[in-house]
């Protein structure tokens, strides 16, 4: 793979002006998600084969993936916090066609096992994950370049720019201010191994809607994923086994990327089943500039519905 690996890799400073931007944007009214399909081979139920042709044609509407971590009451303890306003959560969904059982059971249940991911519920997933990123106390978002990467003359300062990107200014189904939930609730703590788990696979996870990686969580979906990390790092799962899953869950968000990229991966002779997810996931094929790298490899795949990075 070649063509791809003397790629040059992605600036984080391209992305900037446009987060904020489209964090304005998205303050004046609610963005749609609409949930994506791909192909997927973590846990996936009822796929009869990982080749790469199935991949290119598989319907998921059906599949659903077991994510190796339990959400438990974290939808209820946001909603206590403030991080989730329901009503605001809800109303959002009500024109959507409004939340079935299992979802309103992750909002307000107490007791939730293994969170389940599908077609269907990729959305809610990801605005709950994005819920809980944003608001649980990490170092990454206290120390990152979330907070770092203007160089702000005063944490007051920092804290105030912070709050202009996608993945901040854009959620706006909290009570009150937005960022004064911001890593402000520890409903998970991290040992520090743990958070050391965290940091390096955070900083080597790509997402196609930008240039930036976890660790610049500037975008709803970066959010989601930094969650999904700490819920994983806090429940034992190892560095491996987070690519694993975060490659599965991406293929929920961004169904076309990994569409294309099983399509480049086929014209190079390796199957899907074959790929490294950490390379899969890194800046030369889930970044926006690694993705759009791929599409010029490659006769794009027929397009799916995707996300956008608001609500």
């Amino acid at each position: 793979m070649e063509e791809i690996k003397n790629s040059e890799k992605p600036k984080k400073d391209r992305l900037l002006p446009f987060s904020i931007i489209f964090s304005a944007l998205i303050i004046a009214g609610a963005w749609v998600y609409d949930a994506g399909q791909a192909g997927t081979d973590y846990q996936t139920k009822e796929i009869a084969s990982e080749t790469n042709e199935e991949i290119s044609s598989l319907n998921i509407l059906e599949k659903e993936t077991i994510l190796p971590v339990k959400w438990n009451d974290l939808g209820l303890q946001m909603i206590k916090a403030g991080v989730i306003d329901a009503e605001k959560f809800e109303s959002v969904y009500a024109e959507r066609g409004s939340l079935n059982t299992e979802e309103k059971t992750l909002l307000y249940g107490s007791n939730n096992g293994n969170l389940v991911i599908n077609e269907r519920n990729s959305g809610v997933i990801l605005n709950l994950l994005w819920a809980f990123g944003l608001a649980n106390k990490n170092e990454i978002l206290e120390k990152g370049p979330m907070m770092t990467y203007d160089g702000a003359d005063s944490p007051a300062e920092a804290l105030a720019k912070a709050g202009n990107f996608a993945s901040t200014g854009g959620w706006t189904l909290a009570q009150g201010n937005t960022m004064n939930h911001y890593s402000r609730h520890a409903f998970i703590a991290l040992t520090p191994e743990q958070q050391e788990s965290v940091q390096n696979v955070s900083e080597n996870i790509y997402r196609p809607c930008c240039n930036n990686a976890t660790h610049f969580p500037d975008c709803n979906h970066g959010m989601a994923m930094l969650g999904l990390l700490e819920l994983m790092a806090s429940q034992g799962i190892s560095e491996e086994e987070m690519y694993q899953v975060a490659l599965q869950v991406n293929n929920y968000w961004f169904p076309d990327t990994y569409l294309a990229v099983a399509e480049y991966l086929k014209l190079q002779g390796i199957s899907w089943s074959e790929a490294d997810p950490k390379e899969i996931l890194g800046a030369n094929f889930s970044s926006a500039a690694g993705y759009r790298r791929i599409l010029t490899l490659i006769k794009p795949p027929e397009k799916k519905n995707g996300g956008s990075c608001g609500v």
